[in-house]
């Protein structure tokens, strides 16, 4: 059964940013924040984004870890032809660089992996035992907790 939005025209406004508020003014962004908490059919829209952004950005992180191995594989037994696999795998390197790059500043995925990864270390200090969290430093405290 396919989900309908509850505000189609907040719906394809959303939609032409591919779901992302992350760029708008804190107090541009309650409309949306409120529409997303009501509408499902927008907020699995934007989870898969978000799924295809971060994809994009482990895709283009796996390659240019493959092209640096295949230049170090290449140095390392010099075959011939070596300077020419050398440039390939380098270039290999660098447009999977560019790819991420883009990735990264183009989407909000930086910013998902980011949130993800204070969601993840709040809920490990949340279950650390009181002594432990009180000598941790200040300044950790509050970025976890917020308080």
């Amino acid at each position: 059964m396919s989900q309908q939005c509850v505000d189609p025209i907040v719906g394809k406004i959303l939609a032409g940013w591919r779901y992302d508020i992350s760029g708008l003014a804190p107090e541009m962004r309650g409309d949306y924040e409120s529409h997303f908490a009501s509408c499902e059919h927008c907020r699995s829209r934007q989870r898969i984004h978000r799924m295809i952004d971060v994809g994009l950005i482990a895709l283009a992180s796996v390659s240019a870890g493959v092209f640096l191995l295949a230049f170090g594989v290449i140095r390392h037994f010099g075959p011939r032809h070596a300077f020419w696999l050398e440039i390939a795998a380098l270039a290999g390197f660098a447009l999977s660089a560019l790819i991420w790059l883009g990735v990264a500043v183009a989407t909000p995925a930086p910013v998902t992996v980011l949130d993800a990864a204070k969601e993840g270390a709040r809920r490990v200090h949340d279950r650390l035992p009181e002594e432990i969290r009180q000598r941790l430093p200040e300044e950790i405290r509050i970025k976890l907790t917020g308080t």
